[in-house]
């Protein structure tokens, strides 16, 4: 083991170490109780204001993200690098590539990781794969002392504070001798597209010198394997397929995918690594590329995971990825002006949209789901109350026009994605946004309680693995 200093590397105002100051939260508790005793005292005017802002916040999210959708389907944006271009380059002219390989509590899949990372079309030679294994993980060093580790380097990372994925990822960066000149991640369950690391690196050769970040898509290799994994899949397929190129072909903030993206190692050391009190470490670091002038570019190359089968343990992951999205938005929000400066008023809103809205607007669901049952079951007059005519017919449009127009989308994507056989799971997709409302609370309530806590997502939960071939489609 190396010496090494947990969250030394970003600065304090950047870190998530502590999600709010003190005056954050006097101001925040004083807002609320100001609010509530102004709604006691005067509810005929509160109430109507409170239900009319979030209708006005809800339909744009709404509108913006069936925007980005439609603009996904109409001019897709993603960066194609054939496979004949990907050999085309010399062994010789690759740069040293260095893969990270953070696992925990994973004895019953990292066999499998080893396999899938062992398949890339890389040099042995020019890659550095480092396995990283937290020092208390006896179950896994136990599976590995039983596995063959050609090309791949053994780094237990040591029991401390916080144990999260960044933390270990930032440790093994700090491995002494590293020579990688790229890098990358990849999780214990991904099957990567063989060629991933040359498209990247042919990608980068054409690319200007602002696009600091190259994110390949992520996909599913057991998205049949019941209902929740086809909702899952659709979702991936819609937001790396169509929504991420579409927010980049517009100059904003791309927040990253857990997985598969890929950065010049100068790059990654100029932006300060991973934040380690993060929980989702990716998002935080599209944002922080974004604010130092780089770009984010989508690669059409698969890499394969293992989509959640299992509605707690999806939830469990959900909820942390909800709670991260909610830590980038306040750490971020920090200092507005120089936010402001660089990534613009456009930038602001819409990386506002795609961090701590999503959780946000999701547990607005279920505020106005219930209230839609209440009114429908027994009329009260608190409901008449807050919503006045205009705001009722908003929220109206938005179920009866936005909710069927959304199916509908999703529809359109399967079709144009070429699986028809997902159309069914499709037409069902209410009954995901319920279960994503419940990890919102969920994450909500983590927030505040255990916002470092990362809540640990159990793989290996699928017998089904389908291989993908050299363009990172499953064969």
């Amino acid at each position: 083991m190396h010496s090494y200093s947990p969250g030394s590397r970003l600065p304090e105002d950047l870190s998530a170490r502590k999600v709010t100051t003190d005056g954050s939260v006097i101001l925040g508790i004083s807002t609320i109780l100001g609010v509530a005793a102004t709604g006691a005292l005067a509810p005929h005017l509160v109430l109507p204001a409170v239900t009319t802002v979030l209708a006005a916040l809800y339909l744009a999210s709404t509108i913006d993200r069936h925007w980005l959708l439609v603009q996904g389907l109409r001019t897709p944006s993603l960066l194609t690098i054939s496979d004949e271009e990907a050999r085309a380059v010399p062994d010789d002219q690759l740069p040293v590539y260095t893969v990270l390989l953070p696992v925990y509590n994973e004895p019953s899949i990292v066999h499998n990781l080893i396999a899938g990372v062992g398949r890339l079309e890389y040099p042995k030679d020019k890659l550095e794969i480092l396995l990283l294994v937290e020092e208390d993980d006896i179950a896994t060093r136990k599976a590995m002392a039983k596995t063959e580790l050609e090309a791949v380097r053994l780094i237990l990372v040591p029991n401390s504070q916080p144990k999260t994925k960044p933390k270990a990822c930032n440790y093994g960066m700090a491995t002494p001798g590293l020579q990688g000149e790229m890098v990358t991640i990849y999780d214990a369950e991904d099957i990567p597209d063989p060629l991933q690391l040359r498209k990247t690196v042919v990608a980068f050769q054409q690319l200007p010198d602002n696009v600091g970040c190259i994110q390949a898509r992520l996909g599913y290799f057991n998205e049949e394997q019941n209902l929740l994994t086809r909702w899952f899949s659709m979702e991936y397929d819609q937001w790396f397929g169509m929504t991420l190129p579409a927010v980049e072909a517009a100059g904003c903030v791309v927040p990253l995918g857990g997985t598969s993206n890929h950065m010049r190692t100068s790059v990654w050391r100029a932006i300060g690594g991973w934040d380690e009190f993060n929980v989702t470490e990716d998002a935080d670091l599209g944002v922080r590329l974004a604010r130092a002038g780089y770009r984010t570019r989508i690669l059409d190359s698969v890499t394969l995971e293992e989509a959640n089968s299992d509605v707690l343990n999806w939830i469990r992951q959900r909820s942390r990825w909800y709670k991260g999205y909610l830590q980038t938005m306040l750490v971020h929000l920090r200092h507005p002006a120089a936010l402001w400066s660089q990534v613009g008023g456009k930038g602001i809103l819409r990386l506002l949209n795609m961090t701590g809205a999503v959780p946000i607007v999701a547990v607005i669901n279920l505020v106005f789901w219930a209230t839609m049952a209440a009114w429908v079951l027994g009329r009260p007059d608190v409901v008449e109350l807050a919503f006045p005519g205009a705001t009722y017919y908003v929220y109206l449009t938005m179920y009866v026009v936005g909710a069927p127009l959304s199916v509908f989308m999703g529809l359109i994507v399967t079709q144009r994605l070429g699986k028809p056989y997902m159309w069914w799971a499709a037409a069902l997709v209410p009954l995901y946004w319920m279960l994503q409302s419940i990890a919102a609370l969920k994450a909500v309530f983590q927030l505040v309680t255990r916002p470092q806590f990362w809540e640990k997502t159990v793989h290996g939960l699928s017998d089904t693995v389908d291989v993908p071939n050299s363009t990172g489609r499953p064969t």
